[in-house]
């Protein structure tokens, strides 16, 4: 999931009741709930293939998760104590309370990110397999409305804090109306206005009712009992979207006299009802697109890719030699491959994607990935001319 959302779990966590454990517990439980995304400084120092080699891994995993949990509160202990020792004061931090708090909140951050299909690395640094739960968008618009709106009715006591929710809001909802999902054709892309709006608004009318000082915190508790029943809810659409995707997945494989490996169904913005799936066969991967409900419910936007013969395509397998390709395909779930000019006098391109995003040759960041390859030809005049 998105930063957003992992912090509005920590802020909500702590307006809950986990606050009262200890003073600092609130600070705690927010960068607790985003502490596995550190991974980012492989970004800053090793650039974007260094970052997938290692995002959602290592940070994400069983022992990595229980790593940070008991980091950040003995730091907290830490810091604590020291500057109790400079003002000559007594200790106020409570470990057993921030441990106790930073495990339940750590633990949500896998537990989210496995949600999506994009996936996370439990098991490392034993085992690299990936996990996915295919169940949640990895941007959910809904989370954020019901995680942000109840804790947006706990956190605005001050003109401080409104001028914050105020940017957040803001924020939000031009990615909401005006993003680049709405711009793209999102086929709810009205509904989706209509809900976020009148979410807005119920919320602006909450708080002048000044029902954060009402309610407290039965008002976040509320907030997560709506988003396990909202998960509850996409755990039985997307059994359905994954029973409709084997369907299809076997009459396609049975068309093209193949058998099927393993099928995923797996979920777009912001609407349930509206899912990516993709097949994988002995000779090929297929992608389509199921909808739910509406006169059509056929796949559509099927596409079909040979799984290469790297005996036969010596330009595919060099170029899955290539340091950035390895990295690649060990990420890709449905690896996919394209060659360009494979019969050319001077250079082969070989185009890797992974399905579940894109197609080979387009542009999408790590999702896809080009790698040039010298011809036989050419690669023996460039020796012949080093010699």
């Amino acid at each position: 999931m998105d930063n957003l959302t992992h912090s509005l779990v920590g802020l909500a966590a702590a307006k809950a009741g986990l606050e009262k454990l200890s003073p600092g517990t609130t600070t705690l439980c927010v960068l607790a709930a985003s502490a596995a995304d550190a991974d980012i400084v492989a970004l800053i120092f090793g650039g974007r293939w260094t970052f997938l080699h290692h995002h959602r891994g290592i940070t994400h995993s069983i022992v990595g998760t229980l790593a940070l949990a008991l980091a950040l509160p003995l730091i907290f202990y830490l810091v604590d104590l020291l500057i109790a020792r400079v003002r000559v004061r007594p200790r106020s931090i409570k470990l057993k309370g921030l441990l106790l708090a930073s495990l339940l909140v750590s633990a949500t951050h896998p537990l989210l990110d496995w949600a999506n299909s994009y996936g996370v690395r439990l098991l490392l640094p034993w085992n690299a397999r990936w996990f996915y739960g295919d169940l949640v968008f990895i941007v959910d618009p809904f989370l954020w409305l019901i995680l942000g709106g109840a804790v947006f009715l706990l956190t605005s006591k001050n003109k401080k804090q409104l001028a914050l929710w105020l940017v957040i809001a803001l924020i939000t909802t031009y990615l909401v109306v005006f993003g680049p999902a709405t711009r793209a054709g999102l086929a709810n892309a009205g509904l989706l206005r209509l809900l976020w709006i009148t979410g807005l608004v119920a919320f602006v009318i909450l708080f002048k009712k000044q029902s954060g000082a009402r309610w407290g915190a039965k008002i976040p508790v509320g907030a997560f009992t709506v988003v396990v029943i909202y998960l509850a809810g996409l755990l039985i659409v997307h059994s359905l979207a994954l029973r409709r995707a084997e369907f299809e997945a076997a009459r396609i494989a049975n068309e093209n006299s193949e058998h099927v490996i393993q099928v995923a169904a797996m979920p777009t913005l912001a609407n349930p009802l509206h899912w990516v799936c993709v097949l994988e066969t002995e000779r090929a991967a297929y992608r389509f697109e199921l909808g739910l409900l509406g006169r059509s419910r056929s796949p559509s936007n099927l596409v079909r890719y040979e799984k290469p013969d790297p005996s036969r395509s010596p330009a595919v397998a060099e170029a899955a030699r290539d340091s950035r390709s390895t990295i690649f395909l060990g990420f890709a779930r449905f690896p996919v491959v394209r060659v360009l000019g494979e019969d050319c006098a001077t250079q082969t391109l070989v185009q890797f994607a992974d399905l579940r995003y894109t197609e080979p040759g387009s542009d999408r960041g790590t999702f896809a990935l080009n790698v040039p390859v010298e011809c036989p030809l050419q690669r023996a005049m460039n020796t012949d001319e080093q010699h």
